[in-house]
């Protein structure tokens, strides 16, 4: 679809250089990113591959920003930033009008439950909402639109972060069909991640944290349905998000959140869960998963201790001592800096699991020989520990120390672990007394062979010694023939 719809009034193609006002940072932002998108067919697929349209090499896409309608909808003069259509060979097309926020500003409810009921009378199959808000999957949206308009629109959410770093991975794997695909890209980028445009990452918990940790650490019940909690639940939701982006852009491949199946599915569960668990434990955690990483990386907030957690487990190899165990796990850890590091080893049944630091481990023989006297490790868990007592209730300064322990964790810690592999098992020289013995110069690939063939001769020779013995005779057409009948050049004689 190059042209626009005919149910719009107005809307002009998205623009790699829009001139649209300085102040008007929406439009700006989201006219070259859309512009982007058709500029950048690998850019356009891995987008909506995130919201699971699946679109081939030939497909067009065609976008439009500041589009209005014709027939408003309730008397509203609606004029959502943007349009995008999805045009495949077979005459199938997917649209989707685009609400975008930049700064401060966030997702508006009822605007989003206006654009969903302007896609639904119009046949638009999606709305695509784009903000500094994070979700913890692009199915997942900062606002709820109702069950009713949900049945005929889908719902899916970007933050303006989370396009900067699908973008910086398409660079990094460098799959473009041209050398100006990559160039535009790499503007984007660099557009996106001026101070000027307005995009940030999350950067502080909500306006409640700070009284949440006084109420835990006074004692005070928290309520799970209460605007506190949720809102605290809720920010932690989207911190989760920026860790997952931020370590994404760290390592150069994509990490993922771990989420149950019914949490990816339905984010209010999902923050219900968490909110009780906020309300009853008094911590808020999440796990990630890094590409071939030994396991997954646990990040826990503790609000009674006021301390930061990061960790990951490996399993003992299935070695008899317990030294031997514990040394295998030291031996990864040789370049890492001891401070902060502490090993959680857990023990078969009820034995209660050793805790000891890094520099225990290393130094002290006796001490590991005193330590698991009771038994064998059957697992250990890695971590970081950080007491940051004042810095924990700070909206900000908590949000801070959280992103610079992850990486920590990882480069000192992670990036060493290696999950126990046994090794596999070896070839063993099979006993056979009978079996002839190769010649003595051949190689150990020839000798194989010449046994095998003195097997097969001898075979041979067992079915050529008991034909004999029975005597056969051979007749074709009331003929017998016998051994005298064949020459000695292997050729039959004429009967």
């Amino acid at each position: 679809m190059s042209t626009r719809p005919d149910y719009f009034a107005k809307g002009e193609k998205a623009r790699l250089i829009p001139v649209a006002a300085d102040s008007n940072k929406e439009v700006r932002a989201t006219s070259v990113f859309l512009a982007a998108m058709m500029a950048v067919p690998p850019f356009a697929e891995r987008m909506f591959d995130t919201i699971g349209q699946k679109i081939g090499k030939r497909a067009e896409v065609s976008c439009f920003t500041e589009v209005g309608f014709k027939q408003a909808t309730e008397g509203r003069n609606l004029r959502p930033d943007g349009f995008v259509a999805v045009s495949s060979g077979r005459g199938r097309q997917w649209t989707a009008l685009i609400e975008a926020k930049i700064g401060n500003a966030e997702i508006d409810v009822e605007q989003a439950k206006h654009y969903a009921s302007l896609a639904k009378d119009h046949g638009i199959d999606a709305v695509i909402t784009i903000s500094n808000q994070f979700a913890a999957l692009p199915t997942h949206s900062p606002v709820n639109i109702g069950k009713v308009l949900a049945r005929n629109v889908s719902v899916f959410h970007w933050s303006w972060m989370f396009i900067v770093t699908e973008a910086m991975l398409l660079i990094g794997d460098d799959a473009f069909n041209t050398p100006e695909q990559k160039f535009i890209l790499s503007e984007l980028v660099r557009f996106l991640s001026h101070e000027s445009v307005g995009v940030r990452r999350f950067d502080r918990m909500n306006k409640e944290w700070k009284d949440v940790v006084l109420a835990v650490n006074a004692r005070s019940a928290l309520v799970k349905t209460s605007p506190d909690v949720l809102n605290t639940v809720a920010a932690w939701h989207q911190e989760s998000r920026d860790v997952t982006l931020l370590m994404t852009r760290k390592v150069r491949r994509r990490v993922r959140q771990k989420l149950t199946r019914s949490h990816a599915n339905d984010p209010l569960a999902r923050l219900t869960a968490d909110a009780e668990k906020l309300a009853r434990d008094h911590i808020l955690e999440f796990s990630l998963e890094i590409p071939d990483a030994a396991d997954l990386l646990e990040v826990q907030a503790d609000i009674v201790r006021r301390c930061l957690i990061v960790s990951m487990t490996l399993e003992a190899p299935d070695t008899k001592r317990a030294s031997s165990r514990v040394n295998w796990l030291v031996k990864q850890l040789a370049k890492s800096e001891p401070a902060d590091i502490l090993i959680e080893a857990q023990m078969p049944g009820r034995t209660p699991p050793v805790r000891a630091t890094l520099v225990q481990l290393r130094g002290e023989p006796d001490f590991i020989e005193e330590a698991f006297a009771a038994g064998t490790p059957a697992g250990f868990k890695v971590m970081m520990v950080r007491d940051i007592a004042g810095r924990f209730s700070g909206n900000k300064t908590f949000i801070e120390e959280l992103e610079r322990l992850v990486p920590e964790f990882y480069e000192n810690v992670g990036q060493h672990l290696q999950p126990f592999r046994p090794k596999p098992p070896q070839l063993k020289p099979e006993q056979n007394e009978g079996a002839a013995e190769a010649p003595p110069d051949a190689s150990k690939g020839m000798q194989d062979v010449a046994l095998a063939a003195n097997d097969a001769a001898a075979e041979a020779l067992d079915v050529v010694v008991s034909g004999m013995a029975e005597e056969p005779q051979a007749e074709a057409d009331g003929v017998s023939a016998t051994m005298d009948d064949v020459s000695t050049q292997g050729e039959p004689r004429p009967i």
